[in-house]
């Protein structure tokens, strides 16, 4: 049975989509049966690709985000996706209110499967740049929640 996975920031543009992308090449290497999404508590940018600096960084490092487009998380989400990832408190506070009462998906933030890692939040590059720490810090998440969620051998 498939897992299901969707990240979330607020515009879905830098590290909600960058972490949508590594973890799918994650899971691609892996061959593991994991669906993975992203979204954006706003709907300010709906339909537009990931910021051009977040498909520069993933393009450099391996990964492909230009087919991904920005879309606003809904209520329906809770219920499709086992587990919904935020990227900062303001976004679980964000996801917290949309979600509807008795949800199936479980939330967490990202930097909890990097419990030695001092930041909680992943800082967002939009203004103030950075794009290549936010990377760092996302596929060390993302590897930690790939080997979180597969089964042992």
């Amino acid at each position: 049975m498939t897992y299901r996975i969707q990240f979330v920031c607020l515009g879905n543009i830098c590290r909600s989509p960058t972490a949508e992308g590594i973890l799918r090449g994650l899971v691609e290497q892996a061959g593991a049966d994991i669906e993975v999404s992203s979204s954006g508590t706003s709907g300010w940018h709906n339909g537009k690709l990931p910021d051009a600096r977040s498909m520069a960084e993933a393009k450099r490092r391996g990964y492909d985000l230009s087919s991904q487009r920005s879309s606003q998380t809904a209520q329906s989400d809770f219920e499709y996706f086992d587990l919904i990832i935020g990227m900062d408190h303001s976004n679980m506070v964000n996801l917290r209110a949309i979600a509807p009462c008795g949800a199936k998906a479980k939330m967490k933030m990202l930097l909890d499967y990097l419990p030695e890692q001092p930041l909680r939040e992943v800082p967002d590059p939009y203004y103030e740049d950075g794009f290549d720490t936010v990377f760092d810090l996302i596929e060390a998440a993302c590897k930690a929640l790939l080997a979180d969620i597969t089964p042992k051998g």
